[in-house]
């Protein structure tokens, strides 16, 4: 009688050893995939480099990630786990357009600079992204978007002003005036908030004065 809860527990230990290792192995693929991913790019990370990179058979990669598109998962998500993302919610808390842009970019800008070199790679490598991580990319940027423009009259409406704030919240105009160019996130942050209420600004003159010319010419 005393031999069988023995070996019931030699078989958990057992199974939660087995358990620990394959977390373990699992892990190790993760990280290989990431450190691949930010230093060559999703385009040119393979299963090879990355049952090489974890010390694995490819056969063992795929037996936890049975194609590229669960390893991609696997990887932004571990990836963006040990990143302060932007917090559109706190943005939402200013009610003025100018606070509003401020706080937002400010927040988007900082992810931006922490993450510039996994960043650049991935999107530099856009097309070799799975479709469904590029939509999950377009419909936060468009999310980001319709934050910024919510303290805007009729913001849905202006086109113009919509396409400006797209281009602020793209990662490519951080690169190009922060990295390539030199701003810091501060100056950054004003010369595209500058550009948006200039944009708002004309679109909000230019459509009063076609009011007043519609006006003029039914005299």
């Amino acid at each position: 009688m005393s031999e069988h809860p023995r070996s019931t527990k030699g078989r958990r230990y057992e199974m939660g050893k087995r358990g620990e290792q394959m977390n373990s192995t699992r892990q190790r693929i993760i990280n290989a995939a990431v450190a691949l991913h930010g230093s060559v790019g999703p385009a040119r990370t393979t299963i090879a480099g990355v049952a090489e990179q974890a010390g694995v058979t490819r056969l063992t990669v795929y037996r936890h990630f049975p194609d590229d598109d669960a390893l991609f998962s696997a990887c932004s998500s571990h990836w963006l786990s040990q990143q302060q993302l932007p917090d559109p919610s706190a943005w939402a808390r200013h009610a003025g357009a100018g606070e509003r842009l401020t706080a937002g970019l400010s927040d988007l800008y900082r992810f931006y600079r922490d993450g510039e070199a996994m960043l650049t790679r991935i999107y530099g490598d856009w097309d070799a992204l799975p479709a469904q991580h590029r939509k999950n990319l377009e419909t936060r940027d468009a999310y980001f978007r319709t934050v910024l423009l919510e303290p805007f009259p009729e913001p849905g409406g202006n086109d113009k002003l919509r396409a400006v704030v797209g281009h602020a919240v793209s990662f490519w105009t951080w690169r190009s005036l922060c990295h390539d160019n030199g701003l810091s996130n501060e100056d950054g942050v004003e010369a595209m908030s500058g550009l948006i209420m200039l944009t708002a600004g004309n679109s909000a003159a230019g459509a009063r004065t076609g009011t007043e010319k519609a006006a003029i010419s039914k005299r």
